[in-house]
Parts: C-alpha cells; structure tokens; sequence
C-alpha cells in the first residue's frame, strides 16, 4: 500500500512538472494565433514564420554564441580549480568553495542590479561581453562542482605512476588527468551552455542595446499575433534542451562507470 501511495505521488509528480511543458509543441502547430482548446487544425505555419524572423533568428544567434563562450571559461576555469581543490591542500578550500557557489544562492535580480551598477560605476558600455561576464559568474560554481565529483574520483596513482616514469605536470595532466576527466567536461560543458542559454535577468540587466534569445521572447509577449512563433521556437528549445540533458546525464553516468572501473581493475 505505501509503495503504490509514494508511485501515485511520483506520477502526480512528474504530471505537475511536464504536462503544462507539452502544451507548447501542442500549439506551435494549431491553426490559431490563439491559444484555446479545441484546436483549429494542424498546421506547420509557425516554424516557417520563426525562420522568416530576423530578429529572433539573430538573438538566437547571440544566446548560442553567449552560450558556447560562457560554457568554455566556465569548464576551463572550473577545472583548474576542481585540480587545485581535489590534487593541493589549499588552506581554507571549505570556504574557498562556499565563496565560489555563493552566486548560486543569490536572486538573479539581485546579481544583475549588482553588476549593472558596477559595470556603470566603472564605465564599461554593456554588450554580449558584459552578459557573458555575468553568466560566467552563476556557471563556474556548477562547473566546478560537476568537475571535482569527476576528478576526485579516479584513481591518484595513475598520475603518481606518469610522474615517475619521468613525464612533467602539465604532460601528467595532459595525458593522463585530461582524459579521464573528459565525462565530466563535457558534461559540464553541456550543463554550463543551458544554464547560460536559458538565463534571462542577468541578460536583462547587461545586455545593453543587443538581445538575447530569453529576452526577445520576453518582448515579443507583448504582440498575440507573434506568439504562436515564438510557440514554435519554445518547441524547438524543449527538445534541443531535452537531449542536451540526456546527453550531459550519459556523460555523468559514463564517467561514473569508467571510475567505477578503474578501482575495481586496480
């Protein structure tokens, strides 16, 4: 009885959390710009107007491009410091770590208006560059985080071993630390670009005269008749955002397989 009362509640659950996302690929094919049941018919109208649009296609173009760059300063500098905590004993590495996850616990809000005033104080005109600066601060705590689960797990002695047979630090890391934390960057890599593609009040505040995909949708709310392209964009992000998902949790789960793995073989 209590193992079918905790399956009812998983189901209203999962209910709760993804019947209301399905609704979006539901409508970006009515024959509609209203959003209504019953629905008008089916129709592919929407994805050919969404490929028409210059302007989002080009605040896709930003947020893809603001993604990648953040998604690789976040990874390459939340490795180093992932190496740093988990290979040296840094004096004070607790609240070294806190300090770094603390953006992760301070509204977005909050974080942009910070940013915003400073970057006005110091006369720094707000571009893409200034929003890429704001999400490499909210994603290098969860690189950092996803890389030290990875690294600290794999066995030390292999790199102990590189050393002796003569190799440098920075070839042992190369050749032998690189590689076996390869899962946890690209998951990382993967996890870091959602988070920066999805993010919507830092770009809001630092974005200056470009857009952002997020804030484009946001503005475009505003127009009904624009709303079942932007439905069908939405649909198109859902599943793109869904397989990177996938993708970043198969890279975790391999790196947890292969580490699994190798302390076993040893």
């Amino acid at each position: 009885m209590r193992n079918r009362g905790l399956l009812v509640y998983a189901i209203l659950y999962l209910a709760f959390l993804y019947v209301p996302v399905l609704f979006l690929p539901l409508f970006s094919f009515n024959n509609s710009v209203f959003i209504a049941f019953p629905l008008s018919g089916f129709t592919t109208q929407w994805y050919s107007e969404m490929l028409a649009d210059g302007a989002m296609l080009h605040a896709l173009r930003n947020s893809l491009e603001i993604g990648a760059i953040t998604a690789l300063i976040s990874t390459t500098l939340g490795l180093l410091g992932a190496k740093a905590l988990t290979r040296h004993r840094v004096p004070g590495a607790g609240a070294l770590l806190a300090f770094t996850s603390l953006p992760l616990f301070i509204p977005d809000i909050v974080l942009g208006i910070s940013l915003l005033i400073l970057l006005t104080a110091v006369n720094i005109p707000l571009s893409l560059l200034t929003v890429i600066a704001g999400h490499c601060l909210i994603c290098i705590p969860f690189a950092t985080t996803v890389l030290m689960s990875r690294l600290d797990g794999f066995d030390r002695s292999l790199e102990e071993a590189s050393a002796d047979l003569g190799e440098s630090g920075w070839m042992t890391f190369w050749r032998v630390t690189f590689p076996l934390a390869m899962p946890g960057i690209v998951s990382s890599l993967l996890l870091t670009f959602i988070v920066s593609f999805d993010e919507f009040l830092i770009a809001y505040f630092l974005a200056g005269s470009e857009a952002t995909l997020p804030i484009y949708i946001w503005g475009q709310l505003r127009f009904p008749y624009k709303l079942p392209a932007v439905l069908a964009l939405g649909a198109l992000i859902l599943v793109v955002s869904a397989i990177l998902v996938v993708l970043a949790e198969w890279f975790r789960n391999r790196g947890l397989h292969d580490r699994t793995r190798i302390t076993v073989g040893a």
